[in-house]
């Protein structure tokens, strides 16, 4: 174990090998690229889990990959990426709390599906969700008839929400 120890350049493995600052706005860029991507592109496929939470679970997975990989010549790139992608998903978490106008930004509206028994097939098509799944979601919901139905919405997480009619 003692050579293992004494023949790890211990230095190296920790000492950034790109200038702090490239690493943050080189996190920074990617963080807002893929933000806007996954919010205005993508903004309704992913289920349960906010977009913010899935982009920072898959490049701060990413980014600790090429750290533990040997991509980065160092541990402490990989570290001040992660704490780069961290920082950002706090920041924007906080201020959508705090703001209402980030909040809109951040978190798609809900989109109403079905108001008074009747699908909104131009709703649908933005979404591309099909009348299938639609009927799969209303049935999860104990819906057997539209007319059952006074509103269903996709939800900014992408989950199906129904009001049954009194």
């Amino acid at each position: 174990m003692d050579a293992f120890l004494s023949a790890v350049d211990w230095g190296r493995v920790f000492k950034l090998s790109i200038p702090f600052l490239e690493i943050v706005v080189r996190g920074s860029a990617m963080y807002w690229f893929l933000f806007v991507v996954f919010r205005f592109l993508v903004r309704r496929d992913v289920g349960a889990v906010g977009v913010a939470d899935i982009l920072v679970l898959v490049i701060v997975a990413d980014a600790a990959q090429n750290g533990m990989a040997g991509e980065y010549t160092s541990v402490g790139d990989a570290v001040v990426l992660v704490l780069t992608l961290i920082g950002w998903n706090m920041l924007l978490d906080w201020l959508s709390f705090r703001f209402p106008a980030m909040r809109r930004f951040a978190e798609p509206k809900p989109l109403r599906l079905v108001m008074n028994g009747q699908i909104l097939k131009r709703n649908m098509r933005k979404e591309f969700i099909t009348e299938e799944e639609l009927w799969g979601k209303l049935r999860e919901a104990g819906i057997e008839s539209l007319d059952q139905v006074k509103e269903a919405f996709i939800e900014s997480d992408g989950q199906v929400s129904v009001i049954k009619k009194r």
